[in-house]
Order: C-alpha cells, then structure tokens, then sequence
C-alpha cells in the first residue's frame, strides 16, 4: 500500500495557505483518481485503486505540529509499506519543488511529528517550495494566504508534485528526482 500524507491545517482559515500546499497536492490527486474523501475522528483519507498499486491519501485533521498523530491512528488498522508526505518547504523559492527520500524533519514540524511518530525519517518527501518573507514572522507567512500572482504558480506547482507522486510510485524515487529535481521553468533558472 503507498500511503500519500499531504501536510496542512484543517478549516477553511488555513485553505489557501501557505503551509497547506500539501492538503493542496493531495486533493489535487483525489480528483484526478476520483477517490472521495471520508472522515475519521483525526484525520481525512481518501483511497482506491490506480491499476495494481492501492493507494491511500492523507489529510491529518490534528493540526501540523501534531500530524503524527493522525498516522498513528491510521497504522492501527493498515499495514504502511510506503509512505509519501507532501510539504511546504520556505527553504525552496516559489515554485521550485524538490523530492527525496530520508534525511531530518528540516525545521518543519508536521514533518518532525511524523518523524517522532514512525521513529524514522527513511520515508520519500515530496517538498513544494513557498520561498520567505524578508521581515515577516515565519508563523504570520505560512499561514497567510497566497497572493494571485503566487497562486498562479502554485497551481502548476501542485499539478506537477501531482505528477511526481504518480512518477514515483510508478517508477521508484530515482527516476522522479532526474525528472522532478529540476529548476522551475517560469524563474528561467
């Protein structure tokens, strides 16, 4: 079973923000499957079928620092064999999006949650890129929304992280980082 956790805050206060481009990504994925959500006492899932591989996707409803939780509760009824999680990432610019497999929670605590949670870090993260702020508080920016401009470029974002998830499970982490690794084709890098 692959297990695709998106990272976000529950409500329609943190919808469009920053920190839930993860909810974003996964919702995104329910759509093109046409997988429906349903809900536990702390988290959403949603899950089907995609040719051979079962697929189950994740929406924690605990809050980000405590995302761990959610999966906890899942593992009590599911055998996870492989675990995606789908993140917002300030260390990345606007749009860039990187994946890779194992390595420490990088500051971001819905990550160290799960990290905390599963006691190991060896899972594929899937990290779109929402750039900082100069001068504002980094709790104020990731929960604000994105402006118009910025959304223009997250979308494309969230549909190629989208297709990277795909790439992944279809053909393994390294095939999808030689692919996905890339620099954003609107900055011109």
């Amino acid at each position: 079973m692959w297990l695709v956790v998106g990272l976000g805050n529950p409500g329609s206060r943190y919808a469009k923000s920053r920190h839930n481009v993860g909810f974003m990504v996964v919702d995104e994925i329910a759509n093109r499957l046409s997988f429906t959500w349903r809900g536990k006492k702390n988290y959403l899932y949603a899950d089907g079928k995609r040719g051979e591989d079962y697929i189950m996707l994740l929406k924690p409803l605990t809050y980000m620092n405590r995302s761990g939780e959610a999966l906890r509760a899942l593992q009590k009824n599911y055998d996870i064999d492989r675990l995606i999680v789908v993140h917002d990432d300030l260390d990345l610019p606007l749009g860039l999006l990187r994946l890779k497999k194992g390595g420490s929670s990088g500051g971001h605590k819905g990550v160290k949650s799960i990290i905390d949670t599963i006691g190991s870090g060896d899972f594929i993260r899937v990290r779109l890129g929402i750039g900082r702020a100069a001068g504002m508080n980094v709790s104020d920016y990731v929960l604000t929304p994105f402006s118009p401009d910025e959304f223009v470029v997250i979308k494309d974002t969230i549909n190629r992280a989208a297709d990277a998830v795909f790439s992944i499970i279809d053909y393994g982490i390294e095939k999808a980082q030689n692919v996905y690794n890339t620099k954003r084709k609107e900055s011109g890098e």
